[in-house]
């Protein structure tokens, strides 16, 4: 029936088409991998600084290790909320600000997976200055993107250009940007009520 959410059976990946995509494709796509650790799984995010480098050599059961466990996340999340009403919003970490860098710079410029590395940058900079996250949290963040040799910084445009992408996002309500932040490693939320100025800070202390 149009219109009818049904959950699958069954999830099948073939980690062999992987074999097929550029280095740089393959790195983008990890930046969903170390997303679902950090919103929701501080254990993974230790598993995952254990076997990058498997992962990026493409060692099998590593990334079907990998795979398997992103799978069970975002279905054990949208299980929950099918109609993004509430706690699916937190697979958005990162894409508030990694949106905007894919409008600014325009597409394929910056792959998906590259914008969202380093808006998740970002959100941990943002959460570290609401005084959640520790700067060595927001390190180890770095250094994990690194290992998947993503980028961390993002390119340099005026905060209102920045606000006037973010303006779009569909987290917003009543004309407020609606981040998720991190309240911890591996604890995510979603907040609202930044300023411009709060946002002018933050770009200009990368």
């Amino acid at each position: 029936m149009i219109g009818a959410f049904y959950q699958p059976q069954v999830v099948i990946a073939d980690t062999a088409t992987l074999q097929t995509l550029p280095p740089r494709e393959f790195s983008a796509g990890l930046a969903e991998v170390i997303k679902y650790a950090l919103l929701g799984d501080i254990d993974f995010l230790a598993r995952l600084e254990q076997t990058m480098s498997s992962i990026m050599q493409q060692e099998q059961t590593a990334l079907a290790d990998t795979i398997r466990h992103c799978c069970q996340m975002k279905a054990h999340i949208v299980e929950q909320d099918e109609k993004e009403q509430g706690i699916r919003a937190l697979l958005n970490l990162g894409h508030t600000f990694g949106h905007a860098i894919e409008t600014q710079m325009g597409y394929g410029n910056w792959l998906h997976g590259e914008a969202v590395a380093a808006g998740m940058v970002l959100a941990a900079r943002l959460s570290e200055r609401k005084g959640y996250l520790k700067t060595a949290d927001t390190e180890r963040i770095i250094r994990l993107l690194q290992a998947a040799r993503l980028p961390v910084a993002p390119p340099e445009f005026a905060v209102d250009t920045w606000l006037a992408h973010m303006q779009h996002d569909k987290k917003n309500q009543a004309g407020q940007i609606h981040l998720v932040i991190l309240k911890q490693l591996g604890l995510a939320a979603v907040e609202a009520g930044f300023s411009r100025e709060d946002m002018a800070a933050l770009l200009q202390s990368i």
